[in-house]
């Protein structure tokens, strides 16, 4: 007898290519090879093809086609955004704001920034992972350039009031970074709405492939590139383009916007489920309850069981995580607990 498969619980680590991605992803890597960049007829399909994509893309948040770069991923995206625009815009000032749960591509550059001279506010958050607007204003500072905060926490599933924050920045002329992977797809994004200036996000959190990365950038914003070469992305990101997979986070991003309604009921429903199973049964509690959070995260602490021990038991059953995946090579407690001061090793992540 067949062993069946564990239940995948692991999405906000990576999810499932949709079949109606991977078909028409195919086509580019064997029928429409060419160079988009190449001046004749194979170059001239791909790149019709990327600029279809674009606008696929720039539909699911609400901007120009034209302010959409594509990466290798959201790490690079925020590499770039955050990188890029501090080099390039100096005279305004040498102070970044961000929050101490961020996503580890955020905190790693802005602690390299610090070696370059670069001054960094960290802030804290509530018991429930939320910044606090007023303590945010009041960091602001006459030499503070950018602020950074996530859409969507990536191991607790809480949403930040991105609007607001978004708003103060506009107020202070101050460039507002949003790494909204974990929001793209499952929460209504709308930079304008949302007076957003840079967001990146990925392709495989949302059903498209691995390796493919979008940063929005509004049409003011001026970056410093970290990769140079032949001038694509308009000069912001040297490199032959990976159509197949442009095609894909644009493919990918299509369907999430037209399936959106849909899909969100499906998570919640689901979610539902879940939450009903651990607390009925008294397994462990979900959190963050009474805050807005994205419908396809769960944060539970497990009533008597340490959490890596819980997970290795009903690893036949089901996979799921204690945090982020890109936290798993260092061996500590997830920075995002500590700063909850949840680290008592008994919280997992379910993703669905």
């Amino acid at each position: 007898m067949k062993k069946s498969k564990p239940i995948y619980l692991d999405s906000a680590s990576t999810s499932k290519v949709d079949s109606r991605v991977l078909g028409e992803m195919t086509p580019y890597f064997t029928e429409y090879f060419g160079n988009a960049s190449s001046n004749h007829s194979y170059g001239a399909k791909a790149k019709d093809a990327i600029d279809k994509a674009r606008i696929q893309v720039s539909n699911i948040i609400n901007c120009d086609s034209k302010d959409i770069t594509f990466t290798s991923g959201a790490t690079e995206s925020i590499n770039l955004g955050i990188k890029g625009y501090v080099e390039a815009n100096p005279e305004k000032g040498n102070h970044i704001i961000t929050v101490k749960t961020e996503h580890k591509a955020v905190l790693a550059t802005c602690e390299y920034l610090e070696t370059k001279g670069y001054e960094v506010t960290y802030l804290d958050v509530d018991e429930n992972g939320l910044l606090n607007l007023e303590e945010l204003a009041n960091s602001i500072t006459e030499n503070t350039l950018l602020i950074c905060v996530m859409y969507v926490n990536n191991e607790i599933g809480v949403i930040q009031p991105i609007k607001e924050i978004g708003r103060i920045a506009r107020d202070k002329n101050i460039a507002f970074l949003c790494d909204a992977t974990q929001a793209v797809g499952k929460v209504n994004v709308d930079v304008e709405e949302d007076c957003i200036d840079m967001l990146c996000f990925s392709g495989h959190k949302l059903n498209g492939p691995k390796g493919i990365g979008v940063l929005y950038k509004k049409s003011n914003i001026v970056l410093t590139a970290l990769i140079h070469g032949g001038g694509q992305e308009n000069s912001l990101r040297g490199g032959t383009y990976n159509t197949p997979l442009i095609v894909g986070i644009g493919k990918a991003c299509e369907i999430a916007l037209n399936e959106f309604e849909n899909t969100v009921q499906a998570l919640l429903k689901r979610r539902a489920e879940l939450q009903e199973l651990y607390e009925a049964n008294d397994i462990g509690q979900v959190n963050f309850k009474e805050v807005a959070t994205a419908p396809h995260i769960l944060s539970i602490t497990l009533k008597n069981q340490e959490a890596e021990e819980y997970l290795l038991l009903k690893r036949n059953e089901f996979v799921a995580s204690t945090g982020s995946a890109c936290n798993t090579a260092l061996v500590e407690i997830s920075h995002v607990l500590k700063a909850l001061e949840k680290n008592d090793g008994r919280t997992i992540r379910i993703s669905i």
